[in-house]
């Protein structure tokens, strides 16, 4: 059965575009013109991927990807802004996008993003059918991450982390103590790099620490490293 993907979107011109490049790709598109009819489609319904655009008619897009990651937040969610809209970009990945794209935009792009969305979403529906196993966790002190079941264990408690999430604390935890810049993080955690997109690596480690560090505002496993980029210190987890 092929994966489904949701555009929202009111342009339908744009919407068109979109949907017939991804069923090029062997997906099942649907569109929804509003937020308050992709919201109720989004949460009652099984969808692959979610393609939001920002600016909608009634409830906004970024109203719908933070209630849609409030009850699904594994949702895979790819957000669509304007190129001025810098403060949106942000906003809609600190509420849980998994990553974003600036209009106008390449197809060939949005097809490359939406392949390495569908990735993980393979990669955590896999999981699910599979037992956990010691050769596929990282232990250090209070922190365990399962590669297979993708579940992470902080102090004796599961946390909550959206796919990109996950995989960017696992990618850190099997590289301790290497520092990386943003743009090698977008590299090998995302499976693209394009300049401009650094606000993606940023926003999804302010939302890793918040869940993961006793103080967010002053980190101690996610350090930043000034200058440079960013790197995993296993013993803070002692």
């Amino acid at each position: 059965m092929a994966d489904s993907v949701l555009i929202v979107e009111d342009d339908c011109d744009i919407a068109e575009l979109i949907k017939v490049n991804l069923e090029d790709m062997a997906l099942q598109a649907y569109h929804c013109e509003d937020g308050e009819s992709a919201l109720e489609k989004a949460l009652n319904e099984n969808f692959a991927i979610i393609i939001l655009d920002v600016m909608l008619p009634g409830l906004s897009g970024l109203d719908v990807c933070r209630k849609i990651r409030e009850q699904k937040p594994e949702q895979a969610i790819l957000m669509l802004t304007s190129r001025s809209s810098e403060a949106d970009r942000v906003v809609g990945l600190e509420l849980g996008a998994d990553d974003y794209m600036t209009k106008p935009f390449s197809i060939r792009e949005l097809q490359a993003r939406v392949r390495t969305q569908l990735r993980r979403v393979h990669l955590l529906n896999d999981a699910r059918v599979k037992e956990p196993s010691e050769q596929n966790r990282i232990c250090f002190g209070r922190l365990m991450i399962d590669d297979i079941s993708r579940t992470v264990s902080w102090n004796d408690r599961f946390l909550e982390l959206t796919s990109t999430e996950f995989d960017l604390l696992f990618y850190f935890a099997a590289h301790p103590n290497q520092v990386f810049s943003r743009s090698q993080l977008l590299d090998k955690v995302w499976g693209y790099q394009h300049n401009g997109y650094e606000h993606t690596v940023n926003s999804h480690i302010n939302r890793l620490r918040s869940k993961l560090e006793t103080d967010a505002a002053n980190p101690l496993i996610v350090q930043t490293v000034w200058g440079v980029g960013y790197k995993f210190d296993p013993k803070e987890c002692e």
